[in-house]
């Protein structure tokens, strides 16, 4: 993997870390944030290594979203043709699917978030399966502010998450949501009052996840996203057809007898992937 100016990425038993490390810019995103983000994404999705990964940030604030210079300059919408309309889809859809990675990673993926998540941020973390903020922390669907509608996943991700009116209030007002708020409406899973009790405890929860049996992990991650978006009864039928796929009763018995003798199970680690394009071969 190419070295990174956006981000550092660390991974130490099985947690892998990565930290937003410009502070300087509030941690905007621009076209070498998206494109570094996809490739360590792509990375860990295909090493295998990791269990569970960890996003964090640094500076006063988690992520001030996309860097406004960014539409003036990289990237150019061309509002004066239906071709140009157009070629705003695909690059959307671009743009859209390397957040949709955070969702379908193998692993699970917690955000750490202090201060403001604001725009691009929150359409970040929503793709994320855990929130853990800072009691300063606060949440902002800044795209009403600046005349656009918020395109990269919030407003397709946050009704999953939140109730329906509190989205619309969001969307349509440009307010800042809290993080007390956010808590009582069951967006993020705690808070804490400081960046590094955040930090602790979501790295706890990490360490928690990493140590039970990746493909169970794997499995259940399928399930409750499967289930999100169906109905009970062909999630039922779904998650059938996915126990038999992976079940093991030499993994099983692993666990619980981890579990007796107190100590920690040994399992396997998910495989590495290989793309059929980088098969050699003729």
């Amino acid at each position: 993997m190419t070295p990174t100016t956006c981000f550092s990425l660390s991974t130490t038993n099985h947690v892998a870390h990565l930290v937003l490390n410009r502070p300087e810019a509030m941690n905007t995103m621009h076209p070498t944030f998206w494109r570094e983000l996809d490739e360590v994404l792509t990375h860990i999705h295909k090493a295998g290594e990791a269990r569970v990964l960890l996003v964090s940030s640094t500076g006063k604030h988690f992520s001030a979203g996309m860097a406004l210079e960014t539409f003036g300059g990289d990237i150019a919408m061309d509002d004066q043709s239906p071709e140009g309309r157009a070629a705003i889809f695909d690059l959307l859809t671009d743009m859209q699917a390397t957040f949709t990675k955070l969702e379908t990673l193998r692993i699970p993926v917690i955000a750490a978030i202090q201060g403001g998540c604001i725009g691009g941020a929150v359409d970040m973390v929503t793709a994320c399966c855990l929130r853990y903020a800072t009691a300063d922390a606060f949440f902002c669907i800044q795209e009403i502010n600046i005349g656009m509608v918020a395109d990269v996943g919030t407003l397709q991700r946050l009704p999953k998450l939140v109730p329906l009116a509190v989205v619309k209030e969001l969307a349509y007002t440009g307010r800042r949501l809290s993080a007390a708020k956010a808590l009582g409406y069951g967006l993020v899973n705690e808070v804490f009052e400081s960046q590094e009790a955040m930090l602790a405890g979501a790295l706890q929860c990490a360490k928690e996840i990493a140590a039970k049996p990746p493909v169970a992990i794997w499995g259940t991650k399928q399930a409750i996203h499967y289930t999100r978006d169906h109905s009970v009864d062909d999630a039922l039928k779904q998650m059938g057809w996915l126990q038999g796929a992976i079940w093991s009763n030499q993994q099983v018995r692993e666990a619980v007898t981890a579990m007796k003798e107190k100590r920690s199970a040994d399992f396997d680690a998910l495989q590495t992937l290989r793309s059929f394009r980088d098969v050699s071969g003729s």
